[in-house]
């Protein structure tokens, strides 16, 4: 006899460590037996819409037939085998997709198995590069305040210092550069000052940094805050005047989620290294990627240790190459590109209303991301009981409720969700 709901929950309140919670928890999860198209059916019989596309991650929706049938048929020859010595078809296929479809110079493809991973992996990169230049004083990292970059220790030590969910782990984490948060708004000027603040501070340090990293447009789970490509540019400009690597995280912003393909596309830069991940798959499976440009590749290959000193067990697995490649390919289509427009519409016109709101102090839309920002952080039980009433699912932090639904999501849907979210912003 299969467990009751009820028996579930109490298993998983006594075992089950849930990210961001303590164990147990404090608020209850909710139980989803289904999911399909962009709706979660939970245990109780309700329907969400999801809002979230579970973490940015299912751009398609849920049991999509496209990746439902790549995932079946690859299946049906093999599900996993080392990449150590070997490789396989989709693994292939998936790298020279991505060399094609992400910004010019980008020619080499380390697939992994999570965003953390490929920022790990994409650092390494850098480092080790430098060290085979024959300069290990060149192992710092510089970035902007405001970002989030992982979980994992090299990430964390490149997420905000103080703001961040990281600063538990000050004076055990190395200690990286940091400039000040860049100037909101991504269609306000672009402030010459802090692209001067920018250019100095690279500058100053160049004999010790191996790399700049930064989220580029969109700041996620850091603030969700949006800034001029411009910056981006600066940055391209001053990394390569003091021979110091840039490395984009577009783990979050990758894949149209700001209305270009690449939100590098917007500053029309190539960094030295991308990191890419959560679209991927299209929310199927875990895998994510570091490209390169054929100068680290060759670097490392010259140096001391001329091999990328990394190799995950499920690297390139078949499975996840497989759901990837499908993924990319309804990306080829090109109805992502009127899908994100339109929810940015959407989006637009469903939370200006909340301006008016008495805790409303910011709302900022960017392609296919919604935001309202509050003048206090939200009390998380409050605001899901809220939003599930209103029939959609969210998951708010600090003082933001945010949206980022799958592409597929109607008008409809749409109207749902941002209604939740100004129904969660009057009573939060």
């Amino acid at each position: 006899m299969e467990p009751s709901a009820a028996d579930l929950l109490a298993l998983d309140a006594a075992h089950v460590w849930h990210p961001y919670a303590p164990m147990p928890g404090r608020v209850p999860p909710l139980l989803v037996e289904e999911a399909s198209g962009v709706r979660l059916k939970l245990a109780d019989g309700r329907e969400l819409v999801d809002g979230m596309s579970s973490w940015w991650a299912a751009v398609h929706g849920y049991r999509n037939p496209v990746l439902d049938a790549a995932l079946a048929q690859q299946a049906g020859r093999m599900s996993h085998v080392m990449f150590g010595g070997l490789t396989h078809e989709p693994a292939i296929t998936l790298a020279k997709t991505l060399v094609e479809m992400t910004p010019d110079g980008l020619e080499h493809v380390f697939l992994c198995d999570s965003g953390s991973v490929s920022v790990e992996v994409a650092v390494k990169m850098c480092l080790q590069y430098q060290r085979s230049r024959g300069l290990p004083g060149k192992h710092r990292l510089l970035t902007w305040r405001g970002g989030y970059h992982g979980d994992t220790f090299t990430p964390m030590s490149v997420c905000d210092p103080d703001g961040g969910m990281h600063s538990l782990w000050r004076g055990v984490l190395p200690e990286q550069v940091f400039v000040p948060v860049p100037p909101s708004g991504f269609d306000a000027p672009v402030d010459q000052s802090y692209v001067d603040e920018l250019a100095k501070a690279i500058e100053q340090h160049a004999d010790e940094l191996a790399a700049v990293i930064v989220e580029p447009v969109v700041q996620g789970a850091g603030g969700m805050r949006f800034h001029h490509p411009g910056y981006l540019r600066a940055l391209r400009e001053a990394t390569r005047e003091h021979d110091v690597l840039l490395v984009f995280d577009e783990i979050a912003t990758g894949f149209g989620r700001t209305g270009k393909l690449f939100a590098a596309e917007h500053a029309g830069v190539t960094p030295d290294v991308l990191c890419l991940g959560k679209a991927l798959t299209g929310g199927y499976l875990t895998m994510a990627a570091a490209l390169c440009t054929p100068e680290i590749a060759d670097g490392i290959t010259r140096g001391e240790l001329p091999v990328l000193a990394h190799g995950p067990t499920f690297m390139g697995n078949p499975l996840a190459s497989a759901v990837a490649n499908a993924s990319l390919g309804l990306l080829a289509e090109g109805q992502w590109q009127a899908d994100v427009a339109r929810i940015e519409t959407a989006l637009r016109q469903g939370l200006e209303p909340a301006r008016e709101l008495p805790h409303v102090v910011d709302v900022r839309v960017l392609g296919a991301i919604g935001v309202l920002q509050l003048d206090h952080e939200v009390d998380l039980g409050v605001a899901t009981e809220v939003v599930t009433a209103e029939g959609a699912w969210l998951r708010p932090f600090r003082d933001l409720i945010y949206a980022m639904p799958p592409y597929v999501s109607t008008d409809a849907d749409l109207e749902v969700v941002t209604s939740a979210m100004r129904a969660a912003a009057a009573k939060a």
